[in-house]
């Protein structure tokens, strides 16, 4: 896929963090996307369902598995903002994503330091589209909440 093609889909992505930081969520979008259709979209729900486990992954990923009504997303590719936490790169794992593209790295909490072996060994990874919108989208966010 070209790089013109992963802006295109993490512009989707960054509309759904968008969608997040509108309910003062941490501003984490992401979407799924098959054959050119986004088939799954997310943001974060952590404080409006009181769930620790509403990441913008888990929310692209579960809607996607049911678009395909099936547990497997081969052939499908997770565009997300943020670099994936523990707990989503899991998720990913699991799912058998083909392939993962992300904004900014999280240095303190993503998944490529604390468990780099989470994904699939077939899961391609992707890191830096967009890096710096998705950065300043976060830093702006925790900057207001200091």
């Amino acid at each position: 896929m070209e790089q013109n093609e992963d802006e295109k889909y993490m512009r989707e992505a960054i509309a759904e963090a968008r969608k997040a930081l509108a309910r003062d969520e941490i501003p984490i979008g992401a979407v799924v996307v098959a054959n050119g259709r986004v088939i799954g979209r997310g943001h974060n729900l952590t404080e409006t369902l009181h769930d620790v486990t509403a990441h913008a992954e888990m929310q692209a990923i579960t809607a996607a598995a049911e678009t395909l009504n099936g547990k497997y997303l081969e052939k499908c590719t997770l565009y997300v903002t943020v670099e994936p936490c523990v707990m989503c790169a899991g998720a990913i794992g699991w799912s058998q994503l083909s392939k993962i593209v992300f904004g900014a790295a999280d240095e303190k909490r993503g998944y490529q330091k604390l468990a780099p072996q989470a994904l699939h060994p077939k899961c391609q990874v992707v890191s830096g589209i967009l890096a710096d919108e998705c950065a300043q989208m976060m830093k702006d966010f925790f900057k207001k909440k200091r």
